[in-house]
């Protein structure tokens, strides 16, 4: 039976169905908050978070805690209001953080699971939280209905306060000048965005979290100049990405998040060059 022919089989497994619906959910949360991170020169800060988040779960190991999920969530969440604070101060300050949250969390996390863990395949392990575990395939219920929640409260934050994060994007003083509550709208987003980060994780890896948030944004760009609609086809980009991406990882057996990633850039690349054979013409 070809490959092809394996894919009906794969779709009729419950786990497969529950994979393939956290990943379209993930891929939606930050498709929406990649939007803002993007058109704010913050693409980074996604980056340096899921550092931090890589970090933390060491750290969690570390302690033994049964669920790391909690501290996980906690610590990066933290991070994540210190740098958006660390990034409205300045270039030099903003940069230099994002730097030393990035790498030293990085290190600090690999020498923790290396010093401590009782794992017998520390490589594996590190290789998997960086770049994306099969564990996408073996969610729990509980796992499911976390990633259905944070997409609700996602969307409907975003939905709720679509012109507040529209102007305070685009030009943040005209915002404060007109008593919009930015510094608690920001702080919302802080929130929001470390949430994402670590639900993320499992999908594609602490590594190439930043690449599922910018490529469908900059791949909408290339097409649209309205804020709606770059956010709409931004939304729709990634999901497809990532269900094609979990498609051909199932039937070929190939890493998930690398793969979603490399379909991503497959998507960005196609329209990148359509856009500028149409321009040139």
């Amino acid at each position: 039976m070809g490959m092809l022919e394996m894919l009906p089989v794969y779709l009729s497994y419950p786990f497969v169905q529950a994979a393939l619906v956290v990943g379209i959910l993930t891929a939606l949360c930050c498709s929406l908050f990649g939007m803002t991170l993007v058109l704010n020169h913050q693409s980074f800060i996604g980056d340096s978070l899921s550092h931090v988040a890589f970090g933390a779960m060491a750290l969690a190991g570390l302690l033994q805690l049964v669920d790391n999920l909690l501290l996980t969530l906690i610590l990066t969440v933290l991070c994540s209001l210190f740098l958006m604070r660390k990034d409205s101060l300045g270039n030099t300050q903003g940069d230099s953080s994002l730097a030393m949250l990035s790498v030293g969390a990085l290190a600090v996390g690999y020498l923790l699971m290396n010093l401590f863990s009782n794992s017998a395949n520390v490589a594996g392990d590190v290789c998997g939280v960086l770049f994306g575990s099969t564990s996408i395939l073996t969610l729990t219920q509980s796992d499911i209905a976390i990633s259905l929640v944070l997409a609700v409260v996602v969307v409907t934050f975003f939905v709720a306060n679509y012109h507040k994060i529209f102007l305070i994007t685009f030009d943040e003083e005209y915002a404060r000048a007109t008593g919009l509550p930015v510094e608690r709208v920001k702080t919302a987003m802080g929130v929001i965005m470390g949430v994402v980060i670590v639900i993320s994780m499992n999908l594609v890896g602490a590594l190439l979290i930043t690449a599922l948030v910018v490529f469908p944004v900059r791949s909408a760009m290339h097409l649209y100049h309205s804020y709606r609609n770059v956010m709409i086809s931004s939304c729709a980009f990634s999901v497809v990405s990532v269900l094609v991406g979990m498609l051909i990882s199932i039937v070929v057996g190939t890493p998930v998040g690398s793969t979603i990633i490399a379909v991503d850039a497959m998507v960005y690349l196609v329209i990148a060059v359509i856009c500028y054979v149409r321009n040139a013409r």
